[in-house]
């Protein structure tokens, strides 16, 4: 559907990382686009592959960088990942690699953690990985536990360099075992759909902002979403040229979007 043809935007949906702050700096006009948003009433949430945090604790740390996000508009691929299995398995089990941000989500889903025959392992991101998780993890999956990652991400930003993330780890595991795992977060559509319907949003009338092609726009274009690609992250003008789809709208910032909300 061409740009002019969309209906106007009455949601929001939008990546953190490269969109709303940088290396733990909030990206100038992030503050005023969020203000706009919560004056709106209109539906918003903050979406991140970030499996680490629980929403209150992502929304403090935001909070700290002067940006105001309340923890029922933040959406991780934790809670992503914990809808799924609710949905998939009711009340059953999983041996979880992971931090708070994933244990308590699948906790508050009805979920038992054990390491005794589970149904799923279930990874996410950590930064104290162990040999010992690891391998339990791999003769769990081996026995017949079905393999669940939050998201596939390879990398992490950090101030000192790239960090191994979730989707490298999965790698390690597969390698071993010769198992795929189900990846729940972006580019997965099944997150934008999960986020549409805890917002209580639809998708014809609801815009994704992202600042990577291969993960926000692919996946708000898959679930069929106004797609806007920020130029303050991953993302430069000319890399867009290399991908077969297109956003909907480019532009520098969230600061050229204050004026649609």
């Amino acid at each position: 559907m061409h740009v002019a043809d969309r209906k106007p935007i009455e949601s929001w949906l939008t990546d953190m990382d490269g969109v709303l702050i940088h290396e733990g700096t909030p990206i100038p006009g992030a503050e005023e686009f969020l203000r706009r948003l919560r004056e709106s009433g209109k539906p918003f949430l903050v979406l991140t592959n970030n499996s680490i945090y629980t929403p209150r604790d992502l929304s403090a740390r935001l909070a700290g960088m002067g940006l105001e996000v309340p923890e029922e508009c933040i959406w991780t691929s934790a809670l992503a990942t914990a809808k799924f299995l609710k949905g998939q398995r009711p009340g059953g089990t999983a041996y979880v690699i992971g931090e708070a941000g994933l244990t308590t989500a699948l906790y508050q889903a009805g979920y038992v953690l054990t390491d005794n025959n589970p149904d799923y392992v279930v990874l996410g991101e950590t930064r104290t990985y162990s040999f010992e998780a690891l391998t339990k993890a791999i003769r769990l999956i081996n026995a017949g536990a079905r393999f669940i990652c939050t998201n596939p991400d390879e990398t992490g930003p950090s101030t000192e360099g790239v960090l191994p993330a979730t989707g490298s780890v999965a790698a390690l595991i597969t390698k071993a075992t010769g198992v795929e795992p189900y990846f729940v977060g972006k580019p997965n559509p099944l997150m934008m759909r999960e986020a549409l319907n805890t917002a209580g949003a639809h998708s014809e009338t609801t815009a994704m902002i992202g600042d990577r092609m291969d993960t926000d726009i692919v996946s708000g274009m898959e679930a069929g979403l106004e797609t806007i690609l920020v130029l303050t992250g991953l993302t430069d003008a000319a890399d867009v040229e290399r991908f077969p789809y297109r956003p909907g709208r480019v532009v520098d910032s969230v600061a050229d979007l204050i004026e649609l909300i």
